[in-house]
């Protein structure tokens, strides 16, 4: 498994009162500055997978505001770790590096993700087999 795995956790937002107020700060709450926020669906995801990629730069924190989702993670060995996000206050935090998939969206999910870079299609490894190679090669 390689370093980046190693980073990979669960994270607890702080929730306030009894109203169901959660506030997340960057480089607080989460391990970076967010610059780049965006949502996925479940409504037009049920049955998809998304993601199926890895990144050179960006890092990820990401959690349901509304109903469920998997995130699995899968190493260059191909070993799986599955992170299920059903409470708007548990985050999986993802580093670089990391090949994640994104699935099993119930029809009311809504999949919130900060990331601490601008989008950037050329930091993206979308082959897994080119993932692996980078990882051995790293190590």
């Amino acid at each position: 498994m390689n370093k980046y795995y190693e980073g990979i956790r669960m994270l607890t937002f702080p929730t306030f009162n009894d109203n169901g107020y959660i506030e997340v700060e960057g480089c607080k709450d989460v391990p970076f500055e967010i610059k780049r926020i965006f949502y996925i669906f479940g409504k037009g995801n049920v049955g998809t997978v998304r993601g199926k990629h890895s990144n050179r730069k960006s890092e990820f924190v990401l959690f349901n505001v509304k109903g469920k989702s998997k995130v699995k993670t899968i190493d260059e060995n191909r070993n799986e770790v599955v992170y299920e996000l059903n409470e708007p206050n548990q985050a999986v935090y993802l580093p670089k590096y990391v090949w994640k998939e994104m699935y099993d969206f119930t029809e009311d999910s809504v999949l919130m993700v900060l990331t601490n870079e601008y989008y950037d299609a050329t930091e993206y490894i979308r082959d897994f087999d080119e993932f692996a190679a980078e990882m051995k090669a790293e190590a």
